[in-house]
C-alpha cells in the first residue's frame, strides 16, 4: 500500500481474504492483530480516496497465481505495476 502512495493517493485494493476485509471494517475485535492495524489505519489515511474489497479466487485468477508463485520464491518479492510482468506467463508454464 505505502508504494501505492507513489503512483496515486486514490486507491482501490483487491483480496480474496474475506478476514482482512473483517479486520479493517472493525479493528478492535481483532486484539492480536491490533499493532498492524494500527500501522494499516495510518497508511490509510495518507490517502485521499481508498477502498478494499473482496475479490473471490475464482474471480482472480491471474493475482491468485502470481501469489502462489511469488510465495515460492522464499523471499520478499515487491512489483508494483499495471501490467503483467514479462517472467510472470513462462512461470505459469512451466
Amino acid at each position: 500500500m505505502e508504494c501505492m502512495l507513489q503512483v496515486s493517493t486514490c486507491q482501490s485494493f483487491g483480496t480474496d481474504c474475506k478476514e482482512l476485509i473483517a479486520m479493517t471494517k472493525d479493528p478492535g475485535a481483532w486484539p492480536s492483530f491490533s499493532t498492524e492495524l494500527e500501522e494499516f489505519m495510518k497508511l490509510k489515511a495518507r490517502f485521499s480516496e481508498f477502498s478494499i474489497v473482496f475479490v473471490p479466487r475464482q474471480e482472480n485468477v491471474s493475482s491468485d497465481s502470481l501469489a502462489k508463485i511469488a510465495r515460492s520464491f522464499h523471499r520478499e518479492l515487491y512489483y508494483i505495476g499495471c501490467s503483467v510482468p514479462v517472467w510472470f506467463p513462462r512461470l505459469l508454464q512451466a
